[in-house]
């Protein structure tokens, strides 16, 4: 049965999240978005002693059991309390798209239809690409797995704008200011232990064990990624996050870390807005949920560049139309509130291209088409978009594989372009094979996979371009996947996949034969079937696989790059008083999973918006 928050009117922080501010309100800052950018963002400079609103639309479930309990993930993202719809494209190519398993279709009867074989006049929706409607955004519905850029992630920056304060080993002090980390003894250099993150992993005691099949998957898997299997133990327990971790260019496994507490309970930005909101201190934060927001709003009347100063508002639950809960035609009253210093934008990779597009900035071309008064043409507004390719190999055992916990590595594939890892594996007795309404498929005990993640995908083509100048309206977006260097893509994924199965037939006669389920449906053991050449995996991983990690639609650029829509400090170029602090901002994927990446990131945004405060003047509206 689904949770519900039954009052406001509760002794928690939840008391002051429903009070919605008075009207034409005026804030030092106004942030939009309550996620891993938006939420720590308004906490810090609230805690600073600014007045700050947090705009969200959509509600507060960190009471509810199914977002609090970070093993209910699923779960949690499959709720319609929380879920917006995107419904995406992988690419240009219309009978690609019909090639996906898990296209979503809408029966008309209030159901879906998940396939390739829809009743007739079902409509066709495309793959569901959810992103979470809550305070806490989408680190209230995530996995909670936690990973760092590789150093060139963040040194791109420094290429791009010669700003150093991005350097690599100077982005780790960002780690230790928010991390809480409760896996380590108390003073283990590199890390945290008074901040607002709380970071845990389990127990790998179990790789102790050489009679488990596991374990002898464990060393099969050291084994073909070159490490020597004598120390598994040691491997097993290896910290992601440490500062002295095998770095970029060499292969590893870990114990998987997660934003979360070693009770299991999920940490997230909520929690941080929370206790904030709950301080006996009484800092100066106003949240207001169930608010979307429709526009930036600027003054042009003064000379010098366009300024921010507030935006325009929509109140009201369920308004934007990738809610599952929107009712055609409702809407909500309108007003405006006004920003003292700066309007930030963190609405994540889909919401603040589209919000920055609604407020006349962007391509003037797709402006104009629209009728949307045109306050800065910036070409990189919802170009680039990218994220990390996502596959897996997915089998059933003769028997359940009986290890508690996860297998988790960093390696290199033979083809890589470059001596640096570009995959991220975790295998177990799982099944995960993307998104659609209801995921995932539960294939009993014996199931066991690797789920493979590719790190720095050569192609960032993808897109968010508006279908009207309605806010309340769904963009579309395509990723163009595979667009540019599909094939080396492909090819190392191939391998990826080529190698963990390698490393399966290890188990023993207690779990095997594996009987696979993709990309080789049907294979058994380790004997290569007609239907697993490296092309037909290769067909398989381009026609179905799937991505949740989102970036680079605002993106940080130079000053010389016409696709750049962020300085090195997040301001939007050609503008005054507007930032974007997400996601968003990244110039390329940054490594495996970017919830953790971009909680550092809205902590360096937090130092640059206080550098700049009071440079700003309160301005004519």
């Amino acid at each position: 049965m689904r949770y519900r928050l039954l009052s406001a009117l509760v002794a928690s922080a939840a008391l002051a999240v429903d009070a919605a501010p008075a009207a034409a309100a005026t804030y030092d800052y106004i942030v939009v978005g309550s996620g891993p950018g938006g939420g720590p963002l308004a906490a810090d400079l609230a805690r600073a002693g600014y007045s700050t609103l947090l705009i969200e639309a959509g509600g507060d479930e960190g009471d509810n059991p199914t977002y609090a309990e970070l093993a209910t993930f699923n779960e949690a993202a499959n709720d319609e309390a929380t879920r917006w719809d995107f419904w995406v494209k992988h690419s240009d190519d219309p009978a690609r798209e019909m090639k996906f398993k898990h296209t979503t279709w809408d029966t008309g009867d209030g159901t879906f239809y998940i396939g390739l074989d829809p009743p007739e006049g079902a409509k066709h929706l495309g793959i569901q690409y959810p992103r979470a409607a809550v305070l806490g955004g989408c680190a209230m519905h995530n996995a909670g797995v936690c990973s760092l850029p590789q150093e060139d992630d963040w040194n791109i920056i420094v290429n791009k704008t010669g700003d150093t304060s991005w350097e690599a080993h100077k982005m780790r002090k960002y780690l230790t200011r928010i991390e809480k980390n409760e896996y380590l003894a108390t003073g283990v250099s590199g890390h945290g232990y008074n901040g607002w993150l709380a970071t845990s992993r389990g127990d790998a005691g179990w790789v102790a064990d050489d009679s488990n099949p596991g374990t002898k998957i464990f060393k099969k898997m050291a084994e073909v990624l070159g490490l020597d299997p004598k120390h598994a133990v040691e491997m097993a327990n290896g910290d992601i996050l440490g500062a002295d971790e095998p770095k970029d260019t060499t292969n590893a496994f870990y114990n998987m870390v997660q934003h979360g507490g070693k009770d299991g309970k999920r940490s997230s930005p909520n929690n941080y807005v929370r206790a904030t909101l709950a301080d006996p201190k009484k800092y100066p934060l106003t949240v207001q949920l169930r608010t979307l927001v429709t526009k930036v709003l600027f003054n042009t009347t003064t000379s010098g560049l366009p300024r921010a100063i507030g935006v325009e508002v929509m109140e009201g639950a369920s308004l934007y139309r990738a809610d599952p809960k929107h009712i055609p035609g409702t809407k909500g009253p309108i007003s405006q509130i006004f920003a003292a210093k700066e309007v930030i934008v963190s609405g994540g990779a889909f919401n603040s291209p589209q919000i920055l597009k609604l407020s006349g900035i962007g391509p003037a071309a797709e402006l104009n088409k629209f009728n949307i008064t045109v306050i800065k043409d910036l070409p990189g507004v919802g170009e680039q978009l990218g994220d990390n390719y996502e596959g897996s190999l997915l089998a059933l055992g003769k028997a359940p594989v009986p290890i508690p916990g996860l297998v988790t590595a960093l390696f290199r594939t033979p083809s890589a372009p470059t001596k640096k890892r570009n995959i991220f594996t975790w295998c177990g007795t799982f099944s995960f094979e993307g998104f659609w309404p209801g995921f995932p498929t539960d294939y009993g005990p014996n199931e066991f996979e690797c789920a493979l993640v590719h790190m720095a995908p050569k192609s960032q083509a993808g897109t968010v371009k508006l279908l009207s100048a309605d806010p309340q309206d769904v963009p579309d977006i395509n990723f163009r996947f595979f667009e540019h260097g599909g094939e080396k893509d492909l090819q190392e994924l191939v391998e990826a996949a080529n190698m963990m199965r390698e490393a399966w037939q290890a188990g023993g006669d207690a779990v095997r034969p594996f009987e696979e389920l993709h990309p080789c449906p049907g294979m058994q053991g380790d004997k290569r079937a007609a239907n697993c050449t490296d092309a037909l995996q290769a067909e398989y991983f381009k026609e179905q696989a799937y991505s949740h990690h989102a970036t680079s639609t605002c993106a940080i650029g130079a000053d010389n790059d016409p696709l750049a829509v962020l300085d090195s400090k997040f301001r939007v170029r050609g503008v005054v008083g507007l930032r974007v602090v997400d996601a968003s901002a990244f110039p390329v994927v940054p490594g495996a999973f970017p919830s953790l990446p971009t909680m550092m990131l809205s902590a360096k945004a937090f130092e640059d918006v206080l550098a700049d405060a009071g440079k700003l003047s309160g301005g004519s509206r």
